[in-house]
């Protein structure tokens, strides 16, 4: 199994300001269809150098970073979608957050932790399908089996992928300063997620699934729980403050947690140390798009419900018509038939 030893030391993902989730972002976007045609890793804006290099050395499991990326920006926009910020992207920049990850805020440990889970999960899940002639299944976490089961199936390698994560993740992160800092941790984290949500799945066989005979294999979960539990780290984040050393290399920045009364984050909590906009108005310098006619809810007391997402400007109503299916029959056999309704809803968005 000698596809654990990577070209080069670890370095870091998403950058200061951009990195992996600002700038190669831009793998999110245009290299969505990167399976389909063949990669030019020259074309990939926004790559520094060491991450040209593992792209090139590793060519065949681009697609799967790629994807990665993506379904970590999708599954922010999931956890964040009743929130005033709600993990809006921008086609038409590199930096495809904007300036909201220029900030050392929550939402940026948040997204430099959930696209290093998705790129460690999407390596793993794309090694364990056997897409890659330099990955594959997981052998060595196997142990002995246990009561009334055996080892089987393909136990997906996640060790393999946050490897390739913290190798092209972390590539942008080799700064002596507390955002380097700051996004490695994060990052990190992102990536422990996966690695602790490991599980073992099985299968039964036996005449008509009567279960004699099980065999199991390690898998991961699917990945709305590992946004779940990175959401929850979000919402309990802690602060620190920036210290500076000297070191025999200059000066190093690190991170101390500001309140000493609370416990030290651990590597599985996100880490920041500015304070986010209130993202209720539009601001081109912090990236705020404001809430304006986005929908609320308007029988919740939460984040989501139109007092607070609106951010007290209150909220306009409209109806809307929506043809569904209803009156649904089976009919044996086998098939459905349905009328079409309209029915009538309530729609409401801030002013």
């Amino acid at each position: 199994t000698g596809h654990h030893t990577m070209a080069s030391p670890p370095g870091k993902c998403l950058g200061g300001s951009s990195g992996l989730c600002g700038q190669s972002l831009a793998l999110g976007q245009q290299y969505t269809s990167l399976g389909s045609q063949p990669l030019l890793c020259g074309s990939i804006p926004g790559l520094v150098p060491k991450q040209l290099r593992f792209c090139r050395n590793y060519i065949e499991i681009m697609p799967s970073v790629a994807e990665g990326v993506k379904l970590g920006i999708q599954e922010c926009q999931h956890q964040f979608r009743g929130r005033r910020w709600n993990c809006t992207t921008i086609d038409d920049s590199l930096a495809i957050f904007g300036p909201v990850l220029d900030k050392a805020t929550r939402e940026s440990a948040f997204v430099h932790a959930i696209a290093s889970a998705g790129v460690a999960f999407a390596v793993t899940r794309s090694c364990a399908e056997g897409t890659s002639t330099i990955c594959g299944c997981d052998s060595h976490h196997k142990g002995p089996p246990g009561e009334g089961w055996k080892w089987g199936g393909c136990s997906e390698d996640a060790d393999f992928g946050v490897l390739v994560s913290r190798e092209f993740a972390d590539a942008r992160e080799n700064r002596p300063d507390a955002r380097s800092a700051m996004n490695k941790h994060n990052n990190e984290a992102g990536r422990t997620t996966i690695l602790d949500h490991m599980h073992l799945k099985c299968k039964c066989h036996g005449l008509s699934g009567s279960c004699e005979v099980k065999t199991c294999w390690w898998a991961q979960p699917d990945f709305r729980a590992i946004g779940d539990f990175l959401k929850d780290k979000y919402d309990s984040a802690s602060e620190m403050v920036v210290e500076k050393h000297r070191e025999s290399r200059g000066w190093v920045e690190t991170l101390r947690a500001k309140y000493a009364l609370f416990k030290p984050p651990t590597e599985r909590d996100l880490v920041y140390y500015e304070n986010s906009p209130n993202f209720c108005e539009p601001n081109p310098e912090t990236g705020s798009f404001g809430t304006r006619d986005r929908t609320c809810n308007v029988t919740s007391h939460g984040i989501d419900g139109c007092d607070l997402l609106c951010c007290g400007r209150g909220h306009n109503t409209r109806t809307e018509k929506r043809k569904e299916k209803c009156h649904c029959i089976f009919h044996w056999c086998c098939y459905v038939s349905c009328q079409e309704c309209v029915r009538i809803y309530d729609v409401h968005t801030c002013k």
